[in-house]
């Protein structure tokens, strides 16, 4: 199995774990723990658009926030609204 996938499944199965003192929802993990979970020394941008891409098909997004990275259900982007034409139109010009 891909280190990706793997990492990947690993941070789609604490999505579902107790801790934090939640019993399950989005978290944050460091930078530190990611590499930690690649088996690598370094992060480079196309470790973290694999990782990024196989935790998408597990049904999860990854959001890179420089020092950490937050894990959120794909889901929770659902019932957001959404941009039509006409608030298009009514941006303002600068």
């Amino acid at each position: 199995m891909d280190k990706y996938v793997q990492t990947a499944r690993q941070l789609a199965a604490l999505y579902t774990m107790s801790f934090g003192g939640k019993n399950t929802g989005r978290y944050r993990v460091a930078s530190k723990q990611i590499r930690e979970l690649l088996g690598t020394r370094r992060l480079y941008p196309d470790d973290i658009t694999a990782l990024t891409r196989c935790l998408l098909e597990e049904g999860y997004v990854l959001v890179d926030m420089d020092s950490f990275f937050v894990v959120l259900s794909a889901n929770a982007f659902v019932n957001y609204r959404r941009v039509n034409a006409d608030a298009l139109k009514n941006l303002p010009i600068e």
